[in-house]
C-alpha cells in the first residue's frame, strides 16, 4: 500500500510539473502542507467546529492573550482550569462572561479544554512594558513572600495553583484586588491571608514584576 501511494505522489508531481511547470509543484507542496497543518490542528484541537474558538477571542489563540486584561492560559496547570470552569459555573467565581460560558460546558468538554491548554507552551508577555521601580519592589515581594512554595518554580504554577509568570498586568491586578476586598476567595485561604498583608502599591508592584516575568520550560 505503502509503494502504491508513493508511486502515485510520483505521477501527481511529474504530472504537475509536465503541464504547469514550477508553479504547479510549488502548488502541489502548499496543498500538502495546508493538509498536514490543518490534521495536525485537528489530533490538538479537535474537529471542527473547534471548542477552543470560543476561547480565541479574549485569551488569544492557543491560550497566549495579547489583552492585559485577560489571562494566558496556555501552560496553565490543567487542574487549575478544570477547577477555575467549575467555579465560575457555580457561581462560586463571579464573572458575567464566564459564567454563562462555563455553565454551558460538559465535564468532558472541561476535560477536554483544561489538557488542551496545559499542552501549551508558555510565552513571554511581550506587550506589557513594565515600570522597572514598581518591577524591583515586585521582585522582593515575591521572594519575602515564598511565592514559589505555592507557585511553583518560576511561578509557573502546579496541580490546583496557577501559572503567574507572564500573566496579563491588568489582570493580575485586577485578581490581588478581588482577593484584597474578599471578592475572590480560594479553597485553601491562602492567597487571602498572603494579600491582606499588601497595600494597594504592594498589589501594584507584584502586577508589574509579576507580568514582566518570562516563563521558563517546563
Amino acid at each position: 500500500m505503502k509503494k502504491i501511494i508513493a508511486l502515485c505522489a510520483v505521477t501527481v508531481i511529474a504530472g504537475l510539473l509536465a503541464v504547469y511547470g514550477r508553479d504547479g509543484l510549488d502548488l502541489y507542496r502548499l496543498m500538502t502542507f495546508m493538509d498536514t497543518s490543518s490534521a495536525a490542528r485537528d489530533a490538538d484541537e479537535g474537529p471542527w467546529p473547534r471548542l477552543t474558538q470560543v476561547c480565541v477571542h479574549c485569551h488569544g489563540q492557543q491560550g497566549h492573550s495579547l489583552n492585559q486584561n485577560y489571562p494566558n492560559l496556555a501552560g496553565q496547570p490543567a487542574p487549575y482550569v478544570a477547577a477555575q470552569l467549575k467555579r465560575f459555573a457555580s457561581g462560586e467565581r463571579a464573572s458575567a462572561t464566564m459564567a454563562p460560558l462555563a455553565m454551558s460546558f460538559s465535564e468532558t468538554e472541561i476535560r477536554f479544554l483544561s489538557e488542551y491548554f496545559a499542552r501549551q507552551s508558555a510565552v513571554e508577555n511581550v506587550t506589557f512594558t513594565p515600570d522597572t521601580a514598581l518591577q524591583a519592589k515586585g521582585e522582593q515581594l515575591v521572594k519575602s513572600g515564598a511565592c514559589a512554595a505555592c507557585h511553583g518554580e518560576g511561578l509557573m504554577g502546579h496541580d490546583q495553583f496557577p501559572r503567574l509568570a507572564g500573566q496579563g498586568h491588568e489582570y493580575l491586578l485586577a485578581q490581588l484586588n478581588a482577593f484584597a476586598k474578599g471578592e475572590r476567595k480560594d479553597p485553601s485561604g491562602a492567597m487571602t491571608a498572603v494579600v491582606s498583608t499588601l497595600s494597594a502599591d504592594d498589589r501594584k508592584a507584584l502586577a508589574e514584576y509579576l507580568a514582566a516575568l518570562a516563563p521558563v520550560a517546563k
